[in-house]
C-alpha cells in the first residue's frame, strides 16, 4: 500500500510504546489518557519503521480492518463495556497458534495457504481479555530448532543485531517485545523455545508448570505434553497478566490443572518466607554440558545480583548422570515430533519442500519401539523423583538459558561448542531440556550482556522452581527486577 494511503503517519510520534509495559498501556486506555485508535496507530507505525530490518511479525492485518477495530474497542469503553485487562492493546500470536481468519503457516510452505476458522483456546482467551489480533509472530519451521527461520517469511534478525539469530522457536515474538513493536506476547517452549529467545533479547520469557496453559484442540490430549504456551514480556507483572489469560483448567484438556492460581496477584501479596530462597547453581554440570566463552560468567554475576538481595546461592551437582537423561529426552521428542510431522508427509513434494531437521526427526521416530519409548519413560520419571530431591535442600535450580551466544543468522544451527562437535541439530540447546523434561515451571530472566567478540550481546538465566510453583519463580525474578532497573532498561539500537 502507497504510504500516502496508510491510515497512519509512519513518522507519528511512538514514544507511549517506549514509556509504558502493557499494564501501563492498559491503565491509560481505561483511565481514557489514551485511546484504542492512538495506540494501534502508534503500533502499525513502529512496525512500519521496524519490522522490516528485523523480520519479527508476519501475516500482519490490512490497516485500515485494525484501526476499524481499535474504533470499535473505543465505542465499547465509551459505553463502559471494557472487555478486560488487554482491552484494546495489539496483540501478535505464534504462527504454531490458530488464528481463525489469519494465515497460521508454521513457518512451512507445505502449510502457507492455510488459513484456520477458529481459535485455538489461548488466542481466544487473549481476545476475550480485549486483545486485538494484528497478525502473527514468526517462527523457525515446525518450531523445529532455536533460530527464527523459514522458506516462508525468512529469517528473524536478534533485537540487538539483527545480523545473529534471535533464538527460536518464539524468535518473532521476543524481538517484537524488545523492538517496541508489541508490549506483551505469547510463545510456546518445548525446548527452551520461550527461555532461549527471551534470554537473547534482553527480556522475560516464562515456560509454565506442564498442564498450566492447555492446548485446545489437540490430536492427542494424553502424551504430548512436553510443548506447552506461555507468556513473554519485558516485565515481570506482564508476564504474571499473560500468564493469568492463557492459563486455566479446560475440561478438553484432562491433564490441564484446575487450582484456580492467580499468578498477578500472587505478586501482589506480601510473601513472607521462614528463610532466604536458597538457588542451586548447577553450572555446565560439572563439564558436561559444553559452554562458549562467557556465558557461565554472564549468569554468574547475575547469581551474584540475587545473592545481594539475600538469596543463597550454591554451587550443585546435578546428582545423576545426564547423558542417560538426553537419550531418554531423544526418544520422547522423536515420538511427539515425528507424529506431528507423518501427516504433512501424504501432502505432495512434501519431502522435497519440508526442513531436513523435520525428516530427521521423523525418520528417527519410525524405528522406535514401544518397548523403548517407555523405557525412556521410567528413565524420565525416576529422573524428575531425583529433582525433587534437589528440592528438599533448595528452592530454586539455576542453568543458563542457552550454551552460546546468539549466532550468525546465516548458520543453521552451531556445529560445535567450545571444540565439542554436536551430533544432533539441537544439541546445543541441551541445558533447557531439564525443566521441559520434569514438567517444572521456568523463568528466563535478564542475565546481562557479553564481552570481547560478543559485546553487547544479551544472554539468560534460567530459574527452575519447585513443581506448580509459578508464583514463586515469579516473586524471585520480580525481586531480581526491582532491584536491577538500571540493566533492564537497557534497549537494543532502534535500528540494529
Amino acid at each position: 500500500m502507497p504510504r500516502s494511503q496508510l491510515p497512519y503517519k509512519p513518522g507519528m510520534p511512538q514514544n507511549i510504546l517506549d514509556a509504558f509495559d502493557a499494564t501501563g498501556l492498559s491503565q491509560a486506555l481505561h483511565a481514557g489518557q489514551l485511546s484504542c485508535r492512538e495506540l494501534m496507530q502508534a503500533t502499525l507505525a513502529r512496525i512500519h519503521e521496524r519490522n522490516p530490518r528485523f523480520n519479527a511479525i508476519v501475516s500482519l492485518r490490512e490497516p485500515e480492518a485494525l484501526v476499524a477495530e481499535a474504533d470499535a474497542h473505543d465505542a465499547l469503553l465509551a459505553r463502559g463495556q471494557p472487555k478486560g485487562w488487554l482491552h484494546g492493546i495489539p496483540q501478535a500470536i505464534k504462527d504454531l497458534s490458530a488464528t481463525a481468519g489469519i494465515a497460521t503457516t508454521h513457518g512451512s510452505p507445505l502449510l502457507a495457504q492455510q488459513v484456520p476458522r477458529e481459535d485455538e483456546l489461548m488466542v481466544a482467551r487473549i481476545k476475550a481479555a480485549g486483545g486485538i489480533v494484528i497478525g502473527k509472530t514468526n517462527t523457525p519451521e515446525f518450531g523445529l530448532g532455536s533460530h527464527t527461520f523459514n522458506t516462508v517469511f525468512g529469517t528473524t534478525g536478534n533485537a540487538w543485531d539483527p545480523a545473529r539469530s534471535a533464538g527460536g522457536s518464539s524468535g518473532g515474538a521476543a524481538v517484537a517485545l524488545a523492538q517496541r513493536m508489541l508490549a506483551v506476547a505469547d510463545g510456546s517452549d518445548f525446548m527452551g523455545s520461550l527461555r532461549n529467545p527471551a534470554g537473547w533479547n534482553h527480556i522475560f520469557g516464562m515456560r509454565p508448570s506442564q498442564g498450566r496453559v492447555p492446548q485446545v484442540p489437540a490430536a492427542d490430549a494424553w502424551l504430548a505434553q512436553l510443548g506447552t504456551a506461555g507468556p513473554m514480556a519485558r516485565t515481570v507483572r506482564d508476564l504474571a497478566r499473560m500468564l493469568d489469560t492463557q492459563a486455566g483448567h479446560d475440561p478438553r484438556a484432562p491433564l490441564s490443572l484446575d487450582d484456580g492460581a492467580r499468578f498477578a496477584e500472587a505478586l501482589g501479596q506480601a510473601h513472607r518466607a521462614s528463610r532466604p530462597v536458597r538457588i542451586a547453581w548447577l553450572g555446565d554440570l560439572d563439564g558436561y554440558l559444553p559452554m562458549e566463552a562467557g556465558v557461565l560468567d554472564c549468569c554468574e554475576q547475575a547469581l551474584h545480583r540475587l545473592a545481594a538481595l539475600g538469596c543463597v546461592v550454591e554451587p550443585t551437582a546435578l546428582g545423576t548422570a545426564p547423558e542417560p537423561v538426553w537419550e531418554a529426552w531423544l526418544v520422547w521428542r522423536r515420538v511427539l515430533v515425528g507424529a506431528r510431522i507423518a501427516p504433512l508427509l501424504a501432502l505432495p513434494q512434501a519431502r522435497e519442500r519440508i526442513k531436513p531437521e523435520a525428516l530427521w526427526e521423523y525418520e528417527q521416530g519410525q524405528g522406535t519401539s514401544a518397548a523403548q519409548f517407555m523405557a525412556a519413560s521410567s528413565r524420565r520419571t525416576a529422573f524428575y523423583q531425583h529433582l525433587l530431591g534437589l528440592f528438599e535442600h533448595h528452592d530454586v535450580l539455576a542453568l543458563p538459558s542457552a550454551q552460546v551466544w546468539p549466532f550468525a543468522a546465516t548458520e543453521r544451527w552451531p556445529a560445535q561448542i567450545a571444540g565439542r562437535t554436536m551430533d544432533t541439530y539441537h544439541r546445543w540447546m541441551e541445558v533447557v531440556i531439564y525443566a521441559t523434561f520434569a514438567g517444572l515451571p521456568a523463568i528466563s530472566i535478564p542475565a546481562g550482556f557479553g564481552q570481547g567478540l560478543h559485546k553487547g550481546l544479551p544472554m539468560g538465566l534460567q530459574l527452575i522452581g519447585r513443581p506448580r510453583d509459578d508464583a514463586g519463580v515469579l516473586r524471585l525474578a520480580a525481586a531480581y527486577e526491582a532491584a536491577e532497573q538500571a540493566l533492564l532498561r537497557a534497549a537494543p539500537p532502534a535500528s540494529g
